[in-house]
């Protein structure tokens, strides 16, 4: 069975490879974030969960001119950038993308426990990426809760504050690894297959 590579950009850009198909979500602008660093990006796809600077600077992803039939299928669920459906910071697009067997789904600036009906579509799903940092989204105990109530096989956070890079007013990344006794982490890019079962996963970035 094929791989997802999940490649993390920072703050909540992603490159996910899909055997050479390249899709960047959520793509930040250059000197937006604290810390981290230009981003130069090559891919055939670009997604953005909303309009706001910090995740739909498409500028720094050169696209392919003549890219192939994309070899997954991409759902795009609307929700809320916060709790007052909307009336703060607007609304929030989630996007599932499906590869053979696996899915994968980015919840870009979700600032509330979903619906049923979006709670029902991301159960089980392979990867969760999800914001954990708070203020701008939801924070890292609503975030536990959406985890619980879905269930992901790996759970990658995002949207966080570290030591070194992101806004000051977003909680730790420990405010949510904290929580969980499981807790792996990579360099940079990791490969889902598929085979996981129910961790957390910190992609640590280039920053």
């Amino acid at each position: 069975m094929s791989d997802i590579r999940i490649q993390y950009c920072g703050h909540a850009c992603f490159l996910l490879n899909f055997d050479g198909y390249r899709a960047v979500i959520d793509p930040y602008a250059d000197g937006m974030v604290p810390g981290l660093p230009e981003l130069k990006l090559e891919a055939e796809a670009v997604f953005c969960s909303h309009e706001h600077g910090d995740h739909a600077f498409v500028q720094a992803v050169a696209l392919n001119d003549n890219p192939p039939a994309a070899p997954y299928t991409v759902e795009t669920l609307e929700t809320y950038h916060d709790d007052q459906s909307g009336a703060l910071r607007g609304k929030n697009r989630i996007h599932i993308f499906r590869f053979g067997n696996l899915t994968v789904a980015h919840l870009g600036d979700l600032g509330h426990i979903p619906c049923e009906a979006v709670l029902e579509k991301l159960k089980g799903v392979d990867c969760l990426l999800i914001p954990v940092g708070g203020f701008y989204t939801i924070d890292p105990d609503t975030a536990a809760k959406i985890v619980a109530l879905t269930n992901p096989r790996v759970t990658v956070p995002m949207h966080y504050r570290t030591d070194s890079t992101g806004f000051d007013v977003l909680a730790h990344l420990t405010d949510f690894t904290n929580r969980y006794e499981r807790v792996e982490t990579c360099e940079n890019t990791y490969s889902l297959t598929g085979e996981e079962t129910n961790k957390i996963l910190v992609i640590h970035y280039n920053a």
